[in-house]
């Protein structure tokens, strides 16, 4: 079968490229030209959020900040219905396993863009093949790891070839980051795309596209009237997005109603008072977000690549780490019980979640145990104090981070085995510098991008992994896998259990955390309770404004 050629195939409409400005006026007069101007209602709804965006190019970002762009206003093959964590075909009429090797996409006829430009079956080739080939170090082009190849028979058909049989998680890699279909007139093939090229461009067709882009002050988005998805209109026609620097300035904006909703990241303080407040609601969402000491195998004391480089006392060193670490205190002082203790690599609540870190490590009870980790230096000849380099964002995982990191500092220094040196960045520059070896051990937050155990192993321990901290284990690799394509659920959930056992020893990474969704609103604002579901993806369009 061979692909589409997209000369000649492709209409644009007199608004191509259309000017933010005039999409808002057209709104305003009403459009039927496919363009904005969506079918919601109610009046303008405002969010606040301190969370930061790297770039809205799918292929350039795996963080939270740009993923919750992407969700507004790019399509997907596959998506989550409000309240459930199970994909269903979203822009595709049908999804299917036509062969062991081959997942087939049919398009639901008449799709467009924002600009005009039709939406085939080139655009959704295009999408994945330059997320492949750009391989960017902080994108999710990982999480396409079992993607061989894509045909296109005809504009409304889709035929991912795949390398491996009966791939359990594939259907949710679509709906994941690196799913959003993007236009193929307006992204590069072969490099990222600039976010202002992006909006000019109007390359957008999801519920909502974007008029107005201020990165990281102020996003303004209007109902984009073609999308024929999954979620359906949007119930408000226009969102405006508000980035704080400072979530004081977030909490003080939502409970004097400045903004209408704030969501991600107040202070588990602030969250704590503000349920006394009877002018705004706290709403509750289940939690899949996690946290955890990242560790670079070249970096770290006796990595890879430095002078007294040495795998076995590397490895004590982070065991001993694991040790030391008290999760209730963490949990309780820093966060006021909003974190809960994570002592496995997939969060509780999930299938294949064990807890291998309680036992290993430690009092063997979860707590944390100063001479069993002395044990572990000595016996692996570790001169102590070690010490210890490690990061933190003061910007990305919310006000408390400091707060976080200090207990921690404090934690592995009371024993006397570490001495450690404290630094915090700025996200925009840490998402460059943590991928360039610059943190031998630093902080980082996962949000899941499908309800599935995978995503907490895939990303993290294939050879070729997201956090590109030089871990290679092939047993684990061949493992995961495997699990990715195991038909039988408690053969799957025995692969998952033993992969947590391996990564418990390796520990390329130390979880800690987990954590549940919380947005606070106020009291004339509905939908937020349906939009904080286990698929942990907040759609605007799920909000309304009484």
């Amino acid at each position: 079968m061979n692909s589409l050629s997209r000369s000649g195939r492709r209409a644009l409409v007199a608004t191509a490229g259309i000017t933010a400005a005039a999409l808002t006026l057209a709104a305003c007069g009403g459009s039927d030209d496919g363009g904005s101007g969506g079918s919601g209602g109610g009046d303008l709804l405002t969010i606040g959020t301190s969370d930061k965006i790297t770039t809205i190019d799918p292929a350039g970002s795996y963080d939270n900040g740009s993923f919750a762009v992407m969700n507004q206003v790019y399509p997907f093959l596959m998506n989550t219905p409000l309240g459930s964590p199970d994909v269903e075909p979203d822009i595709a009429e049908s999804a299917e396993f036509t062969s062991p090797t081959q997942y087939t996409v049919t398009l639901k006829p008449g799709l467009t863009f924002a600009n005009g430009n039709e939406l085939t079956s080139s655009d959704v080739k295009f999408s994945f093949d330059r997320m492949v080939a750009i391989n960017d170090e902080n994108g999710p082009a990982s999480l396409l790891y079992n993607l061989d190849s894509v045909e296109t028979p005809d504009e409304q058909t889709v035929v991912f070839n795949l390398k491996s049989e009966n791939d359990q998680v594939f259907p949710q890699i679509l709906s994941s980051p690196a799913g959003p279909i993007v236009d193929e007139d307006v992204f590069a093939a072969d490099a990222l795309t600039p976010d202002s090229e992006i909006v000019d461009g109007q390359a957008f067709a999801g519920p909502y596209a974007i008029t107005d882009y201020d990165q990281n002050n102020l996003v303004s988005y209007e109902a984009f009237d073609g999308y024929e998805g999954l979620l359906g209109a949007p119930k408000t026609d226009e969102v405006s997005v508000r980035y704080y620097a400072d979530a004081s300035n977030l909490k003080l904006d939502v409970q004097e109603g400045n903004i209408d909703v704030a969501f991600r990241s107040l202070s588990a303080t602030d969250v704590e008072d503000l349920r006394g407040n009877d002018d705004v609601q706290v709403i509750d969402g289940p939690g899949g977000e996690i946290r955890y000491i990242t560790f670079n195998f070249n970096t770290q004391p006796y990595g890879a690549t430095t002078p007294e480089a040495d795998p076995a006392k590397a490895q004590a060193v982070r065991q001993a780490i694991a040790s030391l670490i008290d999760r209730e205190a963490l949990a309780e002082q820093v966060y006021k019980g909003t974190y809960t203790p994570l002592y496995s690599f997939v969060p509780e609540g999930l299938t294949g979640a064990v807890e291998p870190l309680k036992e290993k490590y430690g009092d063997g009870e979860g707590g944390p145990d100063a001479d069993a980790a002395a044990e572990l230096l000595q016996a692996a000849g570790v001169e102590t104090p070690v010490q210890l380099n490690l990061q933190y964002s003061n910007d990305h995982y919310g006000p408390s981070s400091g707060d976080e990191y200090a207990l921690i500092k404090d934690q592995l220094e009371r024993s006397g085995l570490f001495t450690v040196d404290l630094q915090t960045t700025e996200w925009t520059q840490y998402s460059e510098q943590r991928v360039a070896d610059a943190y031998p051990a630093y902080q980082l937050g996962w949000f899941p991008d499908y309800s599935d155990a995978d995503n907490y192993l895939t990303p993290f321990f294939l050879t070729e992994n997201f956090l590109s901290n030089h871990y290679s284990n092939p047993q684990v690799n061949d493992l995961i896998l495997q699990q990715a394509t195991t038909a039988d659920p408690a053969e799957r959930q025995a692969l998952i259990e033993q992969i947590q056992q391996l990564e418990a020893d390796d520990l390329s990474t130390l979880p800690y955390l987990q954590g549940a969704q919380v947005a606070v609103t106020g009291t004339d604002v509905d939908g937020a309770q349906d939009t904080l579901d286990p698929s942990f993806k907040f759609r605007y369009g799920a909000l309304s404004k009484g």
